[in-house]
Formats: C-alpha cells, sequence, structure tokens
C-alpha cells in the first residue's frame, strides 16, 4: 500500500509535503508550486485532507485542498489515487480544480481552471 507521507514532486517540479496520515485518514502538509520555487517568494501554502481507508490490498483514494493565501486569492482541491508499480514506486495521481476569486457573480463562470 502507498504511504502519502513524505516529500512528493510532480511533473511541473512543483513540491508537497504531506505530514503524518492519521490512523483516521487527516493529513495536513504545505505545498510549494514551481512558481513560487523560481520567484522571489518561496511561500509553502497550507494543505489539509483525508484518505479513504484502504481495503486489504487495496490502493487508497485521498482529497485534500491548498489555499494559495500567501500569493494569490485562488483555492485548490485535488482528489486522486495512490498506486504502486511493479518496481515498488509508490506514485499519487491527482486531478484538480482551481478557483480564482473574481470582482462578481457574473464573472463566476471564468473563475474555475
Amino acid at each position: 500500500q502507498c504511504q502519502l507521507s513524505g516529500l512528493w514532486r510532480n511533473e511541473q517540479d512543483s513540491l508537497m509535503e504531506i505530514l503524518a496520515v492519521r490512523d483516521d485518514g487527516d493529513f495536513q502538509g504545505k505545498y510549494l508550486t514551481r512558481i513560487t520555487l523560481a520567484g522571489s517568494c518561496t511561500c509553502a501554502s497550507p494543505l489539509k485532507g483525508a484518505q479513504q481507508q484502504p481495503s486489504e490490498g487495496g490502493w487508497p483514494t485521498f482529497a485534500f485542498t491548498v489555499l494559495w493565501d500567501k500569493f494569490s486569492n485562488a483555492s485548490t482541491a485535488f482528489a486522486g489515487q495512490c498506486f504502486m508499480d511493479a518496481g515498488r514506486k509508490e506514485t499519487p495521481t491527482t486531478t484538480w480544480l482551481l478557483h480564482k476569486a473574481v470582482g462578481s457573480l457574473e464573472e463566476d463562470w471564468k473563475a474555475t481552471r
């Protein structure tokens, strides 16, 4: 089974650190995007989530949010699953939605990527 705790780097060179996953599946950590790592603001954004307790031999699903409050008025929700390949390499995969603050209800249509 995959262990989500630890330091992860994605294909965009962003870093995510997940602290220990509690017995109930809750976890916290921090996320550093490639943009902040390359720029003048190396700002870690808070990450909070939960991991589904996997069945015996199953691959756990999880979800977490990141609040980009240090450099952007936006939030991202991630959902995914952790896998282990034949070489025993752990790989979490995710899909994400980012919602950026807009000035009015009429502009809400363009707020989510």
